[in-house]
């Protein structure tokens, strides 16, 4: 029998992943702006098909040990019964924190300062709608191919869902409030102003009661039968 994965390990995944997530995220945004500097279209497609094969690549290495990198999923889970309070706690706190490190090790990369915090407002009902609609259809994409027993397809799931989500979202599909916050410290093409963060992260998480709703809805089994990612 397998023995359980300890909390220490699983946190240490979570903080590994979304690191290298929002790493991809900003750094490649970062270079798109710098390699196509006239043509923003181009930019988002260099930034959505490097973040979307980045979350691919990532959940396929870290899933044996836990690749939720994103609060809202982990929240679902816990609800889900998946998780204990405290292990939640922990998983959440080591995404925020490895999307801290993530925008830092990227903005450093490009020989820019460790920190620049955000004038990029992204304000607005719309701009809102779209996390809402990005983090529900999240959701329901991660936990729908979960209920289907398909756990080995959420990696290509997620990452086509969110390469996706960048073009068909007002937004450009934020939905993780990890990211958001992590995506305040970098002046570049990925961030985001302070100020336009917490409307955000609100909508986020409306967002995945809404998913949440859905996944209830359409794949109405006990929460025991999920499988776990």
């Amino acid at each position: 029998m397998t023995p359980p994965i300890s909390l220490a390990r699983r946190a240490g995944a979570e903080a590994v992943g979304t690191a290298f997530l929002v790493t991809a995220v900003v750094g490649s945004g970062i270079a798109a702006v710098r390699l196509s500097p006239s043509d923003v279209g181009l930019q988002l497609l260099e930034n959505s098909l490097a973040t979307g094969a980045a979350l691919v690549a990532l959940v396929l290495a870290l899933q044996p040990v836990s690749a939720s990198f994103n609060p809202v999923v982990t929240l679902v889970e816990r609800f889900l019964g998946l998780l204990t309070t405290r292990d939640a706690v922990a998983l959440v706190a080591a995404q925020a924190l490895g999307g801290v490190v993530g925008a830092v090790v990227a903005n450093l990369m490009f020989d820019l300062d460790a920190v620049t915090w955000s004038t990029h407002q992204r304000a607005g009902a719309g701009l809102l709608l779209g996390e809402v609609v990005a983090t529900g259809g999240l959701v329901l994409v991660v936990f729908g191919t979960l209920r289907r027993g398909r756990g080995d397809a959420v990696a290509y799931a997620v990452g086509g869902y969110i390469a996706a989500a960048y073009w068909f979202t007002s937004s450009t599909s934020f939905a993780n409030p990890a990211v958001t916050v992590a995506r305040m410290l970098t002046d570049t093409f990925a961030g985001i102003a302070p100020s336009s963060a917490p409307p955000f992260v609100l909508a986020q998480l409306v967002g995945g009661v809404l998913g949440l709703g859905l996944v209830h809805l359409l794949f109405p089994v006990p929460a025991q039968e999920v499988l776990r990612a």
